[in-house]
């Protein structure tokens, strides 16, 4: 009748999925997905109704549609290895609820860590019992909420400077959403490769597997190949790492 737990104390419990999976929690993370699917309803048929206005022909705005939603799966595989990783430190509603918003895995779960040591407590490990899954889960919803909310505060003001710059030099303004996405993911890519050499031997095999198929797909005209570049050099570089690991 009663979870088997090492300590039966209000809170105290380690029965960690007595509230993880509790009907509360599963109502938010499916209110949350409800909220994205009709966000994204709006977004595509907003774009539908834009495309004329600046050029685009419906074939056009398909092959972008098309386009995203390939380019999509092999992010999308990561995600979900990491949410799988997840599921038994937080529960599925918990999970559902930091992967369907706007933050990082990598960092939610650092401050879920920091959460749980001021609890005396080890992130899944010794200590951890409902009470630090309830302070460590509210760590990651304020830190994931502090995402959100400095996004809504400062892109009104990014597309102001971005409107004044592009009326100043418009060339400038093509070039620096480019350059900061370059930069972006160079250092989210260099900081991967002193980890160890399973990380670097990943990095560049993707980065190849990459390379060979935009060439291969401008030589042969084939847009359908650049389409899905870069789910296959997710795909090939994360065969490669688990080989390499394994090795």
């Amino acid at each position: 009748m009663f979870p088997l737990t090492t300590n039966t104390a209000v809170g105290q419990s380690t029965d960690i999925g007595a509230i993880a999976q509790s009907p509360l929690l599963w109502i938010f993370a499916l209110g949350v997905f409800a909220v994205i699917f009709v966000q994204s309803f709006i977004y595509v048929r907003a774009a539908k109704a834009a495309g004329p206005s600046v050029g685009m022909e419906r074939r056009e705005l398909n092959q972008a549609f098309r386009s995203g939603a390939i380019a999509s799966i092999g992010p999308s595989l990561a995600v979900v290895i990491v949410a799988i990783a997840l599921l038994a430190l937080f529960g599925t509603p918990a999970v559902l609820v930091r992967i369907g918003l706007i933050g990082s895995a990598a960092t939610e779960t650092a401050s879920a860590g920091i959460a749980s040591t001021t609890m005396g407590a080890v992130l899944g490990g010794e200590g951890y019992n409902q009470q630090v899954f309830a302070v460590a889960f509210a760590a990651m919803s304020i830190s994931g909420g502090a995402w959100m909310l400095a996004t809504l505060i400062l892109t009104p003001l990014l597309k102001r400077g971005g409107h004044k710059l592009s009326q100043v030099n418009p060339a400038a303004m093509a070039l620096i959403p480019g350059a900061a996405l370059l930069g972006a993911f160079s250092m989210l890519t260099l900081s991967e490769l002193p980890k160890s050499t399973v990380h670097m031997i990943t990095v560049v095999v993707s980065a190849l597997v990459m390379a060979g198929l935009l060439f291969v797909a401008r030589k042969l005209n084939a847009h359908w190949l650049k389409e899905w570049a870069l789910g296959i050099s997710i795909l090939v570089a994360l065969a490669v790492a688990f080989v390499a690991h394994t090795a």
